[in-house]
């Protein structure tokens, strides 16, 4: 029988909350992102985490030990892994988001945010993330559900919309369409291909300038 699968977005970063375009840059959570990511933990307690991974950035490090605190759950094997790191958003990184958009016009500022091949210079587009993100959830988060393994994977709003892509088999064509928020976790039960057979939202309410 297949595990189940979470997956959560990292909660607000010191970069969101001043609206910074953050990708490859580490940045640690806020007070704020702290106490909800502990909340995160707390609204999955009723469902058993058997392992879990995160990327290599410091936010979504952070936000996995908040969460497993915040559920009292101790002593389960962690694995780190730049696949699951956000996108590079190269020369943008640091940027004020809401100036950028004021200066590409809100037509190229929703392609750079939301498309799926839309490139950004020095930077990864969302295909890019697809490419890295997904090989890593195939070849080594699917087989812990293959054993019937609870796996929580904690990383960033790219890295988990190309999942999202996968998981759900969502064309690529509808890629601004998918959405991870802030403070959601997604409950999913898998096939053996690791392709959604039912999904859950749970949500803690959050306020994130990103």
């Amino acid at each position: 029988m297949m595990g189940t699968l979470l997956i959560a977005r990292h909660h607000e970063s010191e970069w969101n909350k001043e609206g910074r375009w953050t990708g490859a840059h580490d940045s640690h959570l806020t007070v704020y992102g702290f106490q909800k990511s502990q909340e995160m933990g707390d609204l999955i307690k009723d469902i058993r985490i058997d392992c879990a991974f995160a990327s290599m950035q410091v936010r979504a490090i952070e936000t996995l030990s908040c969460m497993l605190e915040g559920r009292n759950t101790k002593n389960i094997p962690v694995e780190y892994d730049a696949a699951f790191n956000e996108r590079d958003y190269g020369d943008y990184t640091g940027k004020n988001k809401w100036e950028m958009e004021q200066i590409l016009g809100e037509e190229k500022f929703n392609c750079v945010r939301r498309d799926w091949d839309c490139p950004v210079p020095g930077g990864e587009t969302l295909k890019m993330v697809y490419e890295r993100a997904v090989p890593h959830f195939v070849e080594d988060v699917l087989p812990r559900l293959r054993e019937g393994k609870n796996v929580l994977i904690v990383s960033h709003g790219n890295a988990l919309r190309a999942l999202e892509i996968y998981i759900e088999q969502i064309p690529h064509e509808d890629a601004p369409k998918v959405e991870m928020l802030f403070g959601g976790i997604i409950i999913y039960t898998l096939d053996e291909q690791g392709h959604s057979l039912t999904k859950e939202v749970r949500q803690v309410s959050s306020q994130v300038n990103a």
